[in-house]
């Protein structure tokens, strides 16, 4: 786990940079047409504008992955990137038609079957105040520059915050968690992130206030934080396994 102090205006700027392959514009996020050995493919990207409630929950089902990110605007808008896989393109096509997206509760897709090779990945962008509930089985989930109470899971997908605040808890499985914050400190009541096989990497502003606590079982820990920082020997290396440290930086404040 490495817990590093970066400062605000290059954290600005490489966030921008992080987030543009992900959701610069549709055809970025519906562009990877996967190959799966000789099968034949297809894909189809579907888009849609839905009322804005203040929550919104998304199922990415087997094998889809979930990035939402927060704006300024009244409405939600949903793209679903759908892609299927078969022995001939006329059988791929006929996966990806029979697919239906449905946005009327749970943000999720229908398929024909439960057995067929598809994968449907969801871009979901939502005014800043939105309460979220994502869960994915074989993909990551990434949320950016959204305020509200959240709670997300996926087994075999890694994790991505940028700009988030409320009451954030979240976990995976199998996969590393990636944490960038803003400002000076957390606004809202925390931030719980867990992952069972993966690593951790958090980045704060060096000013950043807050009370941290971290653990590894089977892992590394770094911190460019004097306050989280435990000695291993005198080469100025940091090191430390198999326990837990929390301390205050900065004064202390929302549990990180």
């Amino acid at each position: 786990m490495m817990i590093s102090k970066t400062l605000t205006r290059l954290f600005a700027a490489s966030l921008v940079m992080a987030f543009l392959a992900v959701s610069a514009s549709a055809y970025e996020f519906c562009g990877d047409n996967s190959s799966w050995g000789d099968k034949s493919s297809a894909r189809d990207l579907r888009e849609v504008k839905i009322a804005a409630t203040g929550s919104i929950e998304v199922d990415g089902g087997k094998n889809g992955g979930i990035s939402v990110r927060g704006e300024n605007r009244s409405d939600v808008l949903v793209r679903a990137c759908v892609q299927a896989w078969a022995d001939s393109d006329a059988e791929a096509k006929n996966l990806v038609d029979t697919t239906r997206i449905e946005t009327s509760g749970v943000i999720r897709a229908i398929q024909a079957s439960e057995k067929s090779n598809t994968s449907v990945s969801f871009e979901v962008i939502v005014p800043i105040q939105t309460n979220l509930k994502l869960s994915a089985h074989n993909g990551g989930i990434s949320i950016e520059t959204v305020d509200g109470t959240m709670e997300f899971s996926t087994t075999n997908g890694g994790i991505k915050l940028a700009n988030i605040a409320g009451d954030v808890k979240g976990r995976t499985t199998n996969g590393g968690v990636k944490v960038e914050l803003t400002g000076m400190g957390w606004r809202g009541s925390g931030l719980d992130v867990t992952t069972t096989n993966g690593g951790v990497k958090l980045a704060l502003p060096a000013n950043y206030a807050a009370n941290v606590e971290a653990g590894t079982v089977n892992g590394g820990f770094k911190s460019d934080f004097p306050e989280l920082q435990v000695k291993k020997s005198d080469d100025d290396k940091y090191s430390w396994r198999n326990k837990k440290v929390s301390a205050s930086i900065n004064g202390g404040g929302a549990p990180i």
